[in-house]
């Protein structure tokens, strides 16, 4: 086994972890799986990974704070942010705390290992004339705001001026991951 396929997978839905997990080690990676954030300075103890896939939003913690903690543990280390909803918000900063790459759910697993290979953005991309609609401004403020907030719907809706209800409906119609 080549000594760069040493991946951590933090992923707390179960099945989604086994089948990634299977799919990479079918691909030669050694695979460590980290179900919980909490679980995460343990595991680095015990193992070396060269790569990670981490989940945005974990039961009761942030992928962001995984991702840091990650960086900061090794610096060279590939890591791709999954998510199932994601916002520019929460993939800019991502990025700022040493993500490589940044995937929207669902992805595969030749995305994600094509993720780790760029080293590079790409400047050629096409850029879309796509104008926001109000309801993606609102809600990717709502993300923004809820992501400052670590999470927290009643202090996000105290910031955002409204009641932690209407909030809380508004959640309820779109996930956030």
């Amino acid at each position: 086994m080549e000594p760069d396929k040493h991946l951590l997978l933090v992923e707390d839905d179960a099945p989604f972890a086994r089948a990634l997990q299977r799919s990479f080690e079918r691909r030669g990676y050694k695979v460590a799986l980290c179900p919980r954030a909490e679980s995460l300075d343990a595991l680095l103890a015990q193992t070396d990974p060269t790569c990670a896939v981490v989940d945005l939003k974990l039961s009761g913690a942030s992928g962001l704070e995984c991702v840091r903690r990650l960086h900061a543990h090794d610096p060279a280390m590939r890591i791709v942010v999954l998510t199932g909803y994601a916002s520019i918000a929460t993939a800019v900063e991502a990025i700022k705390l040493g993500a490589c790459h940044y995937l929207a759910k669902p992805s595969t697993t030749d995305d994600i290992e094509a993720a780790f290979g760029r080293l590079d953005g790409d400047a050629g991309v096409a850029l879309g004339v796509r104008p926001s609609s109000l309801k993606t401004l609102e809600w990717e403020h709502i993300h923004e705001t809820l992501l400052e907030a670590d999470f927290n719907v009643s202090e996000a809706a105290r910031r955002l001026g409204m009641h932690r209800r209407t909030l809380a409906r508004k959640l309820a119609k779109r996930r956030v991951t």
